[in-house]
């Protein structure tokens, strides 16, 4: 049985045996003054969700990335915490990340962002366009209105007189669409962050399908691979003789074709080739994964290089994974040789327990709110994203972010009837587990 499908039923039937759920509690009377400022504050928020979209900010536009940097610094430093910009090192090759810290009592919050966009300085797709209540632009979805779903969960907690009181780290990271090596310093101050907080909270898009809200509590790494292959150079009449041996272009083959009998098959485990460049010369950057073949039909070929990569829900499925293809790439054919190398980028956020515990009280507020209880969503269904960092260390929520379609494309778009919803979600979910660690520390 896969394990969202496990994990769905658990939460189901947790949902069903609690104490009473929140929507026959209802609302206290402090999280119907943040609703009813939330609502009040909506266009103000889609109207920072227009300023930040309408700044280009692609990963290697750096200026742009810092930009909107200085207009969410603004916001953050408007409602009392101390923001900082962290430049990265120059061989980094990043803008760098905003960070905003306050320190408190009770549980300690990290709410993740990211300032990036995969739409760089010279992508046509460069402007907010708002039709009734859908706006569409660069990183509407991805993430910008992510961003600002922080902000205004933290100002609306700051209306009511209880932000004072809480701790919380807000992380808008730079680079997240192409992370910045090595990690141990693009992701050094979300790593450290990590190991402060004790809740993570990220606010990439929320989904919503078959009229059913979905929490993300598990997703899967996202790494690379990298295959280089050589053969003997000789003439095509003697390929497969004792001499000239299978060529690189069949010891490849070979490898690839043995990777999906023999490593494919697990759940949650997938592994794609996404180039592959072949013949008598080759020449390649995995950078920036473009490169150019030369090679004829009455030679054999000396070299072959496979780029791709690997999605995983836990690190011990990610080591079977590689052992399994390091198995495969060793048994190379006659005068041919391989290698692997692996590249570390997004690590997993398995399932745990206490991120189901928080899917259970985020659930229980969106039952309060009306729109009915919610489930675990599928690992599958989500890429990679920064909260998959600090999973090791603390309990996490993703996609708590507005609801949107069209990620990393033109059709970019955003539904702003959905902006308050997340609001009010984050900010509910904050409130009441402060309350509770609150009211257990007076027991």
């Amino acid at each position: 049985m896969k394990i969202a499908r496990l994990i769905r039923q658990v939460a189901t039937f947790s949902i069903m045996l609690s104490v009473g759920s929140a929507s026959a509690a209802g609302l206290s009377a402090e999280e119907e003054r943040l609703i009813k400022w939330i609502d009040s504050h909506t266009e103000e928020a889609i109207g920072l969700i227009e300023e930040t979209v309408n700044i280009g900010s692609g990963t290697m536009n750096h200026e742009g990335v810092r930009n909107v940097g200085q207009v969410m610094r603004r916001e953050l430093d408007a409602i009392g915490l101390e923001s900082e910009w962290v430049d990265l090192p120059p061989g980094v090759n990043r803008a760098g990340h905003l960070f905003g810290r306050k320190e408190g009592n009770g549980p300690r919050f990290l709410m993740i962002g990211h300032l990036d966009t995969v739409f760089e300085e010279d992508d046509d797709f460069q402007a907010f366009q708002r039709d009734g209540d859908t706006a569409q632009g660069p990183g509407i979805n991805d993430m910008k209105s992510g961003n600002v779903v922080i902000v205004y969960a933290l100002k609306a907690l700051a209306e009511i007189g209880v932000l004072q009181d809480i701790s919380v780290v807000v992380a808008l990271t730079g680079d997240e669409e192409a992370t910045g090596q090595p990690l141990s310093i693009s992701r050094h101050h979300l790593i450290e962050a990590g190991k402060w907080a004790d809740i993570s909270l990220g606010f990439e898009s929320a989904v919503n399908y078959d009229n059913t809200d979905w929490a993300t509590i598990a997703r899967r790494s996202s790494s690379s691979w990298l295959l280089e292959v050589s053969g003997r150079q000789a003439h095509s009449s003697g390929i497969f003789d004792e001499d000239t041996g299978a060529g690189a272009i069949f010891e490849a083959a070979r490898i690839l074709h043995e990777f999906y009998d023999e490593v494919r098959g697990e759940d949650y485990l997938t592994f794609n080739a996404g180039s592959i460049q072949g013949g008598t010369d080759v020449e390649y950057d995995p950078a920036q994964t473009r490169g150019s073949t030369f090679g004829k039909r009455n030679v054999v070929p000396r070299s072959v290089i496979v780029h791709g990569g690997i999605r995983t829900i836990s690190k011990d499925q990610l080591d079977r994974a590689r052992a399994a293809m390091r198995a495969v790439v060793a048994r190379n054919l006659p005068h041919t040789q391989a290698t692997i190398t692996f590249t570390d980028r997004y690590p997993p956020m398995p399932p745990t327990d206490g991120n189901q515990r928080l899917m259970l009280e985020l659930s229980e507020i969106n039952e309060t709110l009306g729109r009915g209880p919610m489930q675990a969503l599928d690992p599958s269904e989500r890429g990679a994203a920064d909260i998959s960092f600090v999973a090791p260390y603390t309990d996490g929520l993703a996609g708590l972010g507005a609801e949107g379609s069209g990620g990393h494309t033109p059709n970019e778009k955003v539904d702003l009837t959905s902006i308050p919803i997340a609001i009010k979600r984050a900010a509910i979910l904050i409130y009441r587990l402060t309350a509770e660690a609150r009211n257990n520390q007076t027991r």
